[in-house]
């Protein structure tokens, strides 16, 4: 970043102001300037002004023209720093401060200062996010009575870094990938897939974006090649092109799934107890031969007597239970057959009470963390039920995916809610022995390290590996240099085994970008050295899409129509990028016939370069040079 004198402030205003005290602000800003080429002014306090950002292995941006960051130094972000950082002139303010009552404070101000300005307010407090949302909507539509509805929705977005951050958590442990965007709560993510032989059909998806320049995939996780001379990727390729093209591996777009059994509902309510739970192997195999017992004695007393079926269970449990005349008078068989009755209900009254004591006890430990069952596989073990690891663990358990958590502090944020879902949680110390072994990581699928600590993180991948050298890792690591010493030594130490090392501000900055450029971007995915944009757009007022047909609406290497809002307008998310839906009950319709025409009144998601949305979009744009790709770490 570039620190520029104060006497060289611009004036014109239409920047963009990013102010925050933690990683989360320095990637905020590299992203509006390497991805959407905005001017963008950092405000930061004085003791984050040498500090790394935290995470993810990424490119340099030397070597391409790309505007400089402002930088403007200050404790709180008072009315004084916004006004020097020029947030009345500003196009959006993002307050990124980890304390959302300095985050509120801020946004009441800068509404103040600028009625129209759009605003990104970081905020984990859900509840109190939503409500500061419509105030400052309300507050906005109050000072420009005539502000259209479109650009109301998008005037004030908050959004939480854990909430963000976790589809891509989750989509690492599931799929082995950060390159997701999410649409109205489906998962979407780009996969690489090779080239296609002779006479192949190629890989199938919801569509293709890119023919790479290579025709393999790097394993250690390289997003391709910037050799020189290269063709480069083809963006946005039509069918044609895709049907034609050899030798070219491609990147597909589809749907994150979880290939295996899903986590079984088996509960008898939110905070029930299994049913399995509530009995014994043993009590309920006597229980059956119980029943087993009165049923052949039941059987007996018809054939042997003359009462009909009915009759001789109404006779059976009469006996059974004591309450019968004794047979004095009756036959033989009748007498034997009430004092093998008599014998059956005595068995039946111990077993009466131990099942009421069980069934007591399961309800009354229903509230407490269950442990891990002995024949768990396939499942994630997600470590820290922090503020990370809880959000996480919620979409994990949306997608039916079984979890084992593990957390030291049981006042962790994530408890409750591991106890409410009914998930099971291991309480101790990652670094003790037999912590992973009671997590059973021997049988898991992946490993999600997600403490605070970047050394309990590593310490814990390399403990698992031990355990299981192939198991798939995925950590959470703060400083850059650690994480590419890691990163390195781990796939040199297990080259078999997945590791991917991820940070949360990273993977955040991309849905905090979106939302200062209006709330249409749901997301932008590297590919080589090159970005593609996914953006929800109303078709009213654009001419390239309003009144085509979904094929004649796409244009090669500009922009392709990828989804229709079914929903009607007046129920419509306002934002598709952070909707809670899941796939069963998503409004976007993916398969669209070609021959479907596209109405004023459809909202469509597309996938474009930064280019096409400009024209799209009917505003003039920089020159999209090609970008150095993040590096999967």
């Amino acid at each position: 970043m570039v620190t520029l004198p104060r006497q060289e402030e611009s004036d014109t205003g239409g920047h963009m102001v990013v102010c925050g005290d933690d990683g989360l602000a320095h990637r905020l800003s590299a992203e509006l300037r390497g991805v959407y080429r905005q001017r963008v002014v950092l405000v930061h306090p004085e003791s984050l002004r040498d500090e790394r950002t935290d995470g993810e292995l990424t490119g340099t941006a030397s070597g391409f023209a790309v505007p400089p960051v402002r930088c403007v130094t200050a404790d709180a972000p008072t009315k004084e720093a916004l006004l020097r950082a020029g947030a009345h002139r500003a196009t959006a303010l993002a307050l990124l401060y980890e304390d959302d009552e300095t985050n509120l404070r801020a946004a009441l101000a800068a509404r103040r200062l600028s009625p129209g300005l759009r605003l990104v307010v970081r905020m984990y407090n859900r509840k109190l996010g939503q409500h500061l949302e419509e105030l400052l909507d309300q507050a906005a539509l109050v000072a420009m009575p005539g502000m259209d509805r479109s650009v109301l929705e998008a005037s004030t977005t908050v959004l939480s870094d854990a909430d963000t951050a976790a589809p891509s958590l989750v989509a690492t442990a599931v799929a082995d990938t950060n390159k997701v965007v999410q649409a109205d709560g489906l998962l979407l993510r780009a996969a690489e897939r090779p080239a296609p032989g002779r006479g192949e059909v190629p890989a199938p998806g919801l569509c293709t974006l890119a023919l790479l320049t290579s025709t393999t995939t790097d394993p250690a996780g390289s997003d391709g090649s910037d050799a020189s001379g290269s063709r480069g990727p083809q963006l946005l390729p039509d069918d044609a092109t895709v049907q034609a093209s050899t030798g070219r591996g491609m990147v597909v777009l589809e749907a994150v799934r979880r290939e295996g059994p899903a986590l079984p509902a088996r509960r008898l309510s939110r905070r029930g107890a299994p049913l399995g739970e509530m009995l014994s192997v043993r009590l309920r195999w006597s229980l059956a031969g119980i029943v087993a017992a009165v049923l052949a004695l039941t059987v007996t007393t018809t054939a042997l007597t003359d009462a009909d079926p009915v009759h001789a269970a109404y006779l059976t449990l009469l006996d059974l239970f004591s309450i019968n005349d004794p047979a004095l008078e009756e036959t033989t068989t009748r007498k034997v057959l009430q004092l093998s009755s008599g014998l059956v209900g005595l068995a039946l009254l111990p077993l009466l009470v131990a099942g009421g004591l069980e069934a007591l006890g399961t309800f009354r430990t229903a509230g407490a963390l269950r442990r891990p069952p002995r024949g768990l596989q396939g499942h994630i073990v997600l470590l820290g039920l922090g503020k990370i690891g809880a959000r996480v663990l919620g979409r994990l358990h949306e997608l039916g995916i079984p979890v084992v958590c593990v957390e030291q502090d049981p006042e962790a944020r994530g408890i409750p809610l591991a106890r409410d879902l009914g998930v099971p949680v291991v309480l101790g110390d990652v670094t003790e022995d037999g912590v992973l072994g009671t997590a059973r990581v021997h049988r898991a699928d992946a490993l999600l390290a997600l403490t605070s600590s970047d050394t309990t993180n590593l310490e814990a991948t390399l403990a698992a590996r031990a355990i299981r050298n192939d198991l798939r890792v995925a950590l959470r690591l703060y400083d850059d240099d650690f994480a590419t010493a890691v990163y390195r030594t781990l796939r040199s130490a297990h080259p078999e085994a997945v590791t991917r090392s991820r940070s949360v501000s990273h993977l955040a900055a991309p849905a905090f970008a979106g939302a200062m450029m209006g709330r249409q971007i749901l997301g932008a995915i590297f590919v080589e050295r090159k970005v593609l944009l996914f953006a929800a757009l109303l078709v009213a007022g654009h001419p390239q899409l309003e009144g085509r047909t979904v094929t004649e609406a796409i244009r090669p290497g500009a922009w392709r129509v990828l989804a229709l809002d079914t929903a009607r307008p007046e129920s419509r998310s306002p934002d598709l990028a952070n909707s809670s839906h899941d796939e069963q009950h998503t409004s976007l319709l993916w398969d669209l016939h070609p021959g479907h025409v596209l109405r004023a009144d459809d909202r469509v998601v597309v996938a474009t370069t930064r280019r096409g949305l400009a024209e799209l979009l009917g505003t003039p744009r920089p020159d999209s040079a090609r970008l150095p790709g993040p590096m999967e770490g």
